[in-house]
């Protein structure tokens, strides 16, 4: 009798499992991984998987993008198996890539590239690729894509890419940004000094009460520090001062540019002083143009 009770039961669980549905498991995937469960999250998230394989409907697309991103989430978050992260979030992309579920798993993505593998160009893709379904947060993803070609150091792109993010989100927070970030790629460019400081004066007209406001001040002062311009480059960082968050880093750059101002000074007057030694004085008048010192001698006779 006891035997046929065991039975029993395990033909009940059997029946009960062939019952269970595709938001059933994602219910219990949720509920294991909310309880620091997540290899039972794992299991229960292959078997929605599984059952929405050869399902093809809206719905069953719904859920298969929601098994996934779930999947990936644990392998990430949960367990932080960066490599089973991104194949599962591939995977979703591939399978589901009109869902929200996969714009968000580009945006993971191109983080989990960038940060994980250095693979730069990569997460620019999914960037580019989560920007085409127009989210809410595109200027906050394209700003990402200037700050990555600056990174590669693809400074032309970063400019291009900035002027596109003003252009496309004029209202967004992350102009100044792009503008501050666009006058640094300039900068870096051969030739451009001068045009990455108008950029630098741009951002503080149109944005005085911008946090990088000082910031650009600061920058300026490097400019022209560079460009040997000491002491206009003294009087930028003593203005940038006023309104920096780090004053002992202007201060530094302060103290710098008077080293290099009084070693210059000091070198030119010991090389003047060489200079003068080197040229012995002329002893008489007709010696000074260029006669001989025996010639000389007998200039008075």
């Amino acid at each position: 009798m006891k035997s046929l009770r065991l039975a029993l039961a395990v033909l009940s669980l059997a029946a009960t499992a062939c019952r269970d549905k595709p938001v059933d498991h994602l219910q219990r995937a949720r509920d294991a991984t909310f309880e620091k469960r997540p290899d039972e999250a794992l299991v229960e998230y292959r078997k929605a998987f599984d059952a929405l394989r050869h399902d093809s409907s809206p719905e069953a697309l719904v859920l298969r993008a929601r098994a996934l991103k779930g999947a990936a989430d644990v392998y990430w978050l949960e367990q932080r198996k960066v490599k089973e992260a991104v194949g599962v979030y591939r995977e979703l992309i591939q399978q589901c890539p009109e869902s929200p579920e996969a714009l968000e798993a580009r945006i993971i993505l191109a983080d989990l590239l960038r940060v994980h593998y250095r693979d730069l160009r990569g997460a620019i893709d999914q960037l580019t690729a989560a920007l085409k379904l127009n989210p809410p947060q595109g200027a906050e993803l394209h700003y990402l894509v200037t700050k990555l070609y600056f990174e590669l150091g693809d400074y032309q792109q970063c400019e291009l890419e900035t002027r596109r993010v003003m252009e496309r989100f004029p209202t967004s927070a992350y102009v100044d940004d792009a503008l501050y970030l666009q006058a640094q790629a300039i900068a870096m460019m051969e030739g451009r000094r001068q045009e990455a400081s108008r950029t630098f004066a741009d951002l503080r007209t149109r944005f005085p009460d911008s946090e990088l406001a000082p910031h650009a001040l600061f920058e300026m002062g490097k400019l022209r520090a560079d460009a040997g311009e000491n002491e206009k480059a003294i009087e930028t960082w003593v203005d940038a001062l006023k309104t920096h968050p780090d004053p002992a880093l202007v201060q530094d750059y302060i103290a710098r540019a008077r080293r290099r101002i009084a070693n210059t000074t000091a070198a030119g007057v010991g090389q003047r002083e060489v200079a003068f030694d080197r040229v012995r004085p002329a002893r008489t008048s007709l010696e000074a143009v260029g006669g001989r010192p025996e010639e000389a001698a007998h200039e008075h006779d």
